[in-house]
């Protein structure tokens, strides 16, 4: 058992401090990755914002505040490993691209992910945003096809960006019927 957890921390370690898309990077590498072995719900969302890369914290920023509340947690629950671990596809911040965070770096997922979900073993993951949804549910064409579906094991949100906004209004079903059964979902788990 020491060993495994000796292993774990080891693997954390050195993704925590992976630069090997730094060439690539608009900033320095610094890596944002929560986990515990033992999570209750893994959360697997696009790459860390500007925010998040400034003060080393995950959801730091607004779209975290919204994320909280259709989780219908607060700020101390979400911020502790073993309820809530947070995994991105990209460990880092991409930089800017058209006025808009860049996309995940492509490395981060296949380097990482595989390795780090076979110490990981969550009762429920989160896929936000489309890069994570086409990561791991690509049969579906589209984000909102994913989301509307009940996966075993996932559970695919869009972003909470306030970029999504016009999702949001195009989509009400998403806030009358997701959110509630995801806060409950969540409630249960965690109590």
């Amino acid at each position: 058992m020491e060993k495994k957890l000796a292993e774990f921390a080891h693997l954390v370690h050195r993704a925590k401090t992976c630069s090997l898309c730094a060439s690539e990077l608009s900033y320095p590498p610094r890596p944002i990755l929560s986990l515990a072995e033992r999570t209750k719900v893994l959360i697997i969302s696009q790459a860390p914002g500007l925010t998040a890369h400034k003060n080393y914290i995950p959801f730091i920023d607004p779209s975290g505040t919204r994320l909280r509340q259709w989780l219908g947690v607060d700020k101390e629950t979400f911020y502790k490993p073993e309820l809530f671990s947070i995994m991105p596809m990209g460990f880092c911040f991409p930089g800017y691209k058209n006025g808009a965070d860049a996309p995940p770096m492509k490395i981060c997922a296949p380097t990482w992910h595989e390795s780090l979900l076979n110490f990981v073993k969550p009762e429920l993951t989160i896929l936000i945003g489309r890069y994570a949804q086409q990561y791991y549910l690509p049969q579906y064409k589209t984000l909102t096809e994913a989301i509307k579906i009940e996966h075993e094991k996932f559970i695919a949100l869009p972003h909470p960006s306030g970029r999504n906004n016009r999702w949001l209004a195009k989509n009400p079903w998403f806030e009358t019927q997701t959110v509630p059964t995801l806060q409950k979902t969540v409630a249960a788990l965690i109590a």
